[in-house]
């Protein structure tokens, strides 16, 4: 586990001067000897996805772990232009109507957990929107974000704010708002934005330890590892991870709490980079690795894409970061990944880091695959950059 808080003093100017634009500086950066090539990281993603989709040929529902895969196929799609991969999530978004929970009385819609049609408000049925959108971005046609617009404006319109009470729902609904934003200039989806998010914040952030708790209920001391830590479920805190960039990305540089994002989001990444493990994974228990020992790689992936994504736009310093990635692509690449193209060592759906619990390289689904597609491709952004 390398010690970030300490070295990472010497490292301030440096990470202040790159973020102020200045992170292709050469006296900043190091061998990139040890990524790959993009071609190679283009090979991954074709293997990864094409035996993704030719074993799974059939489309279902709308919730959170079918969506997650879609915007990292659609992530995969942005940098190879491989169509059939558009085609792919066009599909599945016919298949579900372009929608996501599917009730249309709004006097029953429902947003704590739940996987029935009356769940409209709950972010794991607003996942989708995120494709929603991407796809029409790429062809407009006002069916494809009706919806999304039409569910997303009657949850501002309510007065309640804890629409995200769990980290998982960071990744599935913040997205949506800065997209929906950019394509209406209707401030209120950034002012409500805030407003949940302040909400979340406020539940979930461990300020001491930078990290998200999954939820409420697993907040120390209420909740501890078998050892009597503070417990950071890895995927919960790689999906808050991943949530920033995708966010920071629509929002405006003028928002006046951007600012703040960013700073949770560079504190969450010291802290990330101090709980990796020697092989480049992040166990399930981040800071607690015998609590239920081993690599996990839809965290791991969630990570490297934050990591990347910092990198690519000036916001992490490359200098400090970059070997993390580095790490971290090695072990996703050399481990999690198979030779027949399948994701392995990934956590089945649940909420925490179940001591005993099998993870193993039988261990896939399709979260973990659109996590490992999102790290990649952004991969290949950071590669391209380097040309």
């Amino acid at each position: 586990m390398r010690k970030f808080r300490t070295s990472f003093l010497f490292l301030i100017p440096l990470f202040t001067f790159s973020y102020i634009g200045c992170s292709n500086n050469k006296t900043a950066t190091r061998s990139e000897s040890n990524l790959p090539a993009r071609t190679e990281v283009i090979e991954i993603i074709q293997k990864v996805n094409g035996n993704w989709q030719a074993s799974h040929p059939n489309h279902e529902n709308s919730f959170w772990h079918r969506a997650a895969y879609h915007t990292g196929n659609m992530a995969a799609y942005e940098v190879t232009k491989i169509e059939n991969y558009k085609a792919y999530s066009e599909a599945w978004a016919e298949h579900n109507l372009w929608m996501g929970a599917q009730s249309n009385d709004t006097s029953k819609w429902k947003y704590s957990y739940g996987e029935s049609d009356e769940y409209v408000l709950f972010g794991d049925f607003q996942t989708c929107f995120q494709v929603y959108i991407d796809l029409y971005n790429l062809n407009p046609d006002e069916k494809k974000i009706a919806r999304a617009k039409q569910v997303m404006e009657y949850q501002m319109s309510t007065p309640n704010n804890d629409y995200w009470w769990w980290a998982d729902g960071l990744y599935m609904a913040m997205p949506v708002m800065t997209k929906l934003y950019k394509l209406t200039d209707n401030e209120l989806y950034l002012d409500k934005l805030y407003e949940y998010f302040s909400f979340a914040r406020d539940l979930m952030y461990d300020s001491e330890s930078k990290l998200f708790y999954r939820d409420a209920k697993y907040i120390y001391p209420k909740h501890k590892t078998d050892n009597g830590l503070k417990d950071f479920w890895a995927r919960g805190n790689g999906w808050v991870f991943a949530a920033m960039p995708k966010t920071l990305e629509n929002l405006p540089e003028t928002n006046a709490h951007r600012a703040e994002y960013i700073k949770i989001y560079q504190d969450m990444a010291i802290a990330i980079a101090d709980s990796q493990q020697e092989d480049g994974s992040w166990t399930r228990s981040m800071l607690d690795p015998q609590h239920a020992p081993g690599p996990e790689t839809s965290g791991t992936a969630f990570f490297t894409y934050g990591f990347l994504w910092g990198i690519n736009n000036g916001i992490l310093d490359k200098a400090t970061y970059l070997p993390v990635v580095e790490k971290s692509w090695k072990y996703l690449s050399e481990t999690a990944l198979q030779p027949d193209g399948k994701i392995g060592y990934v956590q089945p759906i649940g909420e925490k880091a179940i001591p005993g619990q099998v993870v193993d390289v039988n261990s896939t689904a399709d979260f973990g695959v659109g996590a490992f597609l999102l790290a990649a491709s952004e991969l290949v952004k950071y590669l391209d950059k380097q040309q």
